[in-house]
């Protein structure tokens, strides 16, 4: 009788504290760039995972969830790891999030795949950042999903011979590594290449060297941010478009955070992108109204759409495992998960855990007095191509 009561209060014992471990707070710890030249990505991603919590409250499965966020100033990878270390070993966080760039998130994958903890890309897009983690989900992109498009758009629009021009990246690597192999597929010709500095390049060499090349087109990527406006201001100021050279590029270019300082020779660009702010769509349109709202002055680009559509991932998945962040029951329940984002229908590819989505082709025109990157064409869920020879 007595041995029957110690074991019935050993069970009673293990159910409570099995329902304590159950509602304890939710820690996703975010890795951003909050300072440095690349703080308007962390600003974004951050916005657009709180508004999330916003609108659908800060408690998911009985847990209550709790944003903790280390800047990690931008491309320095060993501030990355440092600040996921401490989110991981000193805040004890169930899931890690964030990365504005893909030096951040390759320093921080084998953190991941050690510790068997979650970790949502919301931003870095080169293409085998989920390569590095089984534990890794990413909502953002990949620049081969978007540079495809572009390519096979140029080659049904004239464009023969281009040049490219791409940062000495990851990311720039893989747009124009992606671009070169669907437009040479196509039968286009690619008469020169260049890779230009991550930090405070100068591009008028780079566009003198390519204006006497006399191309079509320019292919060109960048990171999203002041270094599109700069770039812009060079293929102005040294006259290429006079030259007939147009300029085509992934949406980064164009990104609505710099878009209204482009100014006027930003009109008439193609691009091609997985979001607009523009997006005609009613959820798209009662998010950019919440946004505008929520952050007065601010307009949402699609790093704030990785942050939006990262936390609804990190939700519902909670949602599946009835609170279970665990590493391995994370990434099971979001294999395969697809749901109507305010950019379109998107999934997590069940095979990669990369995100397949709609892929728009934009033109910029100035519309209801600011400049939109107003969607003509589409090309429905695309995959990574950047995995398809893996």
């Amino acid at each position: 009788m007595r041995f029957t009561k110690v074991l019935l209060t050993a069970a009673m014992s293990l159910g409570v504290a099995a329902s304590a471990h159950a509602a304890d707070d939710l820690k996703i710890g975010f890795v951003l760039p909050m300072s440095g030249p690349h703080a308007s990505y962390g600003l974004q991603i951050l916005n657009g995972a709180k508004l999330y919590m916003q609108q659908h409250g800060d408690t998911v499965a009985g847990r209550k969830v709790q944003i903790l966020v280390k800047d990690d100033t931008g491309v320095a990878p060993e501030i990355s790891r440092r600040a996921a270390q401490e989110l991981v070993n000193r805040e004890h966080v169930d899931v890690l999030a964030g990365f504005g760039l893909t030096p951040s998130a390759f320093a921080v994958a084998p953190l991941s795949a050690s510790a068997k903890m979650p970790m949502v890309v919301m931003n870095a897009a080169t293409s085998s950042v989920t390569e590095k983690s089984p534990y890794l989900v990413r909502t953002s992109m990949t620049l081969p999903q978007n540079s495809a498009p572009m390519a096979t758009w140029a080659l049904a629009n004239g464009i023969k011979r281009v040049h490219t021009l791409a940062a000495d990246y990851g990311p720039g690597h893989d747009a124009e590594k992606q671009f070169i192999k669907t437009f040479t597929a196509g039968g286009g010709e690619i008469i020169g290449e260049v890779r230009t500095p991550v930090q405070n390049p100068d591009f008028s060499p780079y566009l003198q060297r390519i204006k006497d090349a006399k191309p079509d087109a320019i292919f060109m990527f960048v990171p999203s941010g002041e270094q599109g406006v700069s770039f812009l201001k060079s293929y102005a100021s040294r006259g290429l478009a006079e030259e007939g050279i147009k300029l085509i590029a992934t949406g980064d270019l164009t990104d609505e955070d710099v878009l209204d300082a482009m100014g006027d020779p930003a009109l008439g660009l193609i691009t091609s992108f997985h979001y607009s702010d523009a997006h005609d769509s009613e959820l798209n349109k009662q998010y950019t109204e919440a946004y505008a709202k929520a952050y007065p002055g601010v307009r949402p680009n699609f790093m704030s759409m990785g942050g939006y559509d990262g936390m609804h991932l990190i939700y519902e998945v909670l949602k599946k495992t009835n609170g279970d962040a665990s590493g391995d029951a994370f990434i099971a329940a979001a294999k395969g998960m697809s749901w109507e984002s305010p950019r379109g229908p998107i999934t997590i590819d069940p095979e990669t855990r990369d995100i397949i989505q709609d892929i728009y082709i934009r033109k910029v025109e100035r519309r209801n007095g600011r400049l939109e990157n107003v969607e003509f064409d589409v090309i429905k869920q695309v995959k990574d191509p950047g995995k398809a020879d893996k």
